[in-house]
């Protein structure tokens, strides 16, 4: 079995391109170097020169300036109070080391080569972010940070849950949205479902625009069941223009079940994703995961205020998103208002 990764030297480079110029595959140089496959190949991919061809020399010169600049980008943060007091505030908002990078690289497109250097990578943010001493202030930045589910439930859980929920009378399936729903060009679609609580006796219900990502988080204070969730996301939705009212899609929870009363009273037409298809509402679903950063599994919602739930929202559509080259859902949301399209 090939070794665990190290770092590549010289050496190991000036072989691996005789390997290749002797027509070795990244397989049969790992095993010769005893290093795992993934890294050879990632080797390879990255350090190519502009002809596409691998040369060590130029792979040792790459490898050190990546090096250099990550350790530059570090110094710089550490150096610099107004990048790392800007680096901290948008951390703090819950904005993502990525999701900074980028929008510092916008916003002082013209101090690149300037003394008061206002540009990092993500990465200098993150190694920025741990190698901070213990206390408060890397506690409050590591709780920025996204959060990822640790576990997937198996098939067989989701086919048992599929089984017990029984069937929703009148529903329109997903395959007959209109072609523009899947477009992402006209907005006014929406995706939606609910986040289940602490032993599930209490949950909230999310929204989400499919072209500007622009998100509501719906309070459900009299439960989960089909009449208050219907009440509570016609609420909700009667915030939102007329004009951004098109379509709604739900997964096939019995939570659901009133949904011909729903467009009735808002002229939303509800389809339904089939079941076990979460990509089918990816964007609601990753949006959900965003959401499990301010409300983690094992919340009680009954004991989340109204207050809470409406400044996770404001943070959520306040950060930029890479879907949206950088804006934020608040500014292309309020750009679509406006133009009463």
């Amino acid at each position: 079995m090939p070794a665990k990764y190290f770092r590549l030297s010289y050496q190991d480079r000036i072989r691996i391109e005789k390997y290749l110029s002797d027509g070795k595959k990244p397989y049969h140089i790992s095993i010769k170097l005893g290093v795992n496959r993934s890294s050879i190949s990632r080797e390879i991919s990255r350090n190519k020169d502009s002809q596409g061809n691998y040369r060590a020399i130029y792979s040792q010169k790459k490898t050190k300036s990546r090096a250099r600049c990550r350790k530059l980008g570090k110094r710089r943060l550490l150096l610099n109070k107004t990048l790392k007091d800007y680096v901290n505030s948008k951390l703090q908002l819950t904005w993502s080391p990525n999701q900074i990078a980028k929008t510092l690289k916008l916003e002082f497109k013209n101090e690149v080569n300037s003394k008061a250097n206002m540009q990092i990578s993500h990465e200098a943010i993150y190694q920025y972010i741990y190698i901070l001493p213990r206390g408060e202030l890397k506690k409050t930045l590591i709780q920025g940070l996204r959060q990822f589910r640790k576990y997937r439930r198996t098939q067989r859980q989701k086919d048992q849950d599929e089984e017990t929920r029984g069937k929703i009378k009148e529903m329109l399936s997903i395959h007959e949205r209109p072609v523009e729903v899947e477009s992402r060009i006209i907005p006014g679609h929406w995706e939606s479902d609910l986040i289940i609580g602490k032993y599930k006796r209490s949950a909230i219900a999310t929204l989400v625009e499919r072209v500007t990502r622009y998100t509501l988080i719906v309070p459900l204070p009299n439960g989960k069941d089909a009449l208050s969730v219907r009440k509570a996301l016609e609420e909700a939705v009667k915030t939102i223009p007329e004009n951004l009212r098109k379509t709604l899609t739900h997964d096939q929870g019995k939570e659901m079940s009133q949904h011909q009363q729903f467009t009735v009273d808002t002229n939303m037409v509800v389809y339904f994703a089939d079941p076990a298809s979460p990509w089918q509402r990816g964007t609601n679903e990753n949006t959900n995961g965003l959401i499990r950063q301010f409300f983690p599994k094992g919340t009680d919602f009954k004991l989340i205020t109204n207050e809470q739930i409406l400044k996770a929202q404001e943070l959520l559509n306040g950060r930029p998103r890479a879907a949206l080259d950088y804006q934020t859902p608040n500014t292309v949301y309020n750009k679509y208002v406006a133009l009463d399209c």
